[in-house]
């Protein structure tokens, strides 16, 4: 069995490929190609935690794989997110390989952001605000400025001195200006493209704040609490997610921003305008007016630790990264 560690998969990762194969994976499931079973998890209770399994088959990338991924929102020092994947061999099912998927995790987060910017955002639109100071918000300003439209990127939280660190760190490795904003609420009101990262319980932007035609990316997970969306962001924007199944599913699978507002009667489930794949395939349209709001509620699917798991699976046997151990 391969084995690699995260400093390993951070280096052997191409960011941009992995948007493709997020995008590839996705059109996959919503075309009924891949094996996809919903997430399931163990609660610790006493933490507000989760350790979660998530398999899945992608015949397209070759990928037999399942990551066990703890989520632990009150980590300070250590991330919240951690996870390993381990690879199957989808002839024998014999395990080929297990890799951190810590950053994997992070990367196709990210990556499914970009995909459903580069799908559903204006082609005018040039400022990002980035909400959040951890390692998803970092993934995002990673994954967001490579879009060619982007010409700035806001960076804010609840701890401003936190925002002020990850742009400090990012500064030198993207090529966009980036900024801090004293408040969350300046920034939301200053994007063209809004995208919240954070594990926040009630709403870090309202509907209200939103310009005209913005997108927005979400994929904050709360269990508990009403989720980092506004409800009235769901009600009024067109609603695209990775998988209906999984993003309308109960906890641990679903999202509570769109279970409770159909519990609270704002949207009905068929208020979910599309899945990623199906704009990727063209069997739906997505934005049509340059005044619509856009909304892309992310889960996380397994079939994106796939197919990143794929790539870097490939680029570590080409490579010879790596230490091979007998199980």
């Amino acid at each position: 069995m391969l084995v690699l560690s995260r400093p390993e998969v951070e280096a052997l990762l191409d960011l941009d490929r992995l948007v493709d194969a997020v995008a590839a994976a996705l059109a996959d499931v919503s075309e009924g190609r891949a094996s996809m079973p919903p997430r399931v998890a163990a609660s610790v209770v006493e933490r507000h935690a989760i350790l979660a399994a998530m398999p899945a088959f992608l015949p397209s990338a070759g990928a037999l794989t399942t990551k066990l991924v703890s989520l632990f929102p009150e980590n300070r020092d250590v991330p919240t997110h951690q996870a390993v994947i381990c690879c199957f061999d989808p002839e024998t099912g014999t395990p080929v390989a297990l890799m951190d998927g810590t950053a994997i995790t992070a990367a196709r987060t990210a990556a499914g952001s970009a995909l459903a910017t580069r799908l559903l955002a204006r082609a005018d639109a040039h400022v990002v605000a980035v909400i959040g100071t951890g390692v998803q918000a970092r993934a995002h300003v990673l994954a967001l400025a490579r879009d060619p439209r982007v010409q700035r990127i806001v960076i804010a939280g609840r701890d401003l001195q936190a925002a002020e660190r990850l742009a400090a760190e990012l500064a030198e490795v993207v090529a966009v200006p980036l900024d801090v904003s004293p408040s969350i609420e300046a920034a939301v009101r200053s994007a063209d493209i809004v995208s919240l990262a954070t594990h926040a319980a009630d709403p870090v932007a309202l509907r209200d704040w939103l310009r005209e035609g913005v997108h927005v990316n979400s994929v904050g997970y709360n269990s508990t609490g009403r989720g980092e969306l506004d409800g009235a962001i769901l009600r009024d924007g067109l609603v695209v997610v990775e998988s209906r199944g999984a993003a309308l599913a109960a906890p641990p699978a679903g999202a509570v921003e769109l279970n409770n507002a159909i519990a609270e009667g704002l949207i009905t489930a068929d208020h979910v305008h599309a899945e990623l794949g199906e704009l990727v395939a063209g069997h739906v349209t997505g934005r049509t007016d340059p005044t619509q709001l856009t909304v892309y509620k992310s889960v996380g699917v397994a079939v994106e630790d796939a197919a990143a798991a794929a790539l870097v699976l490939e680029a570590a046997r080409e490579r010879g990264v790596g230490i091979t151990v007998e199980l």
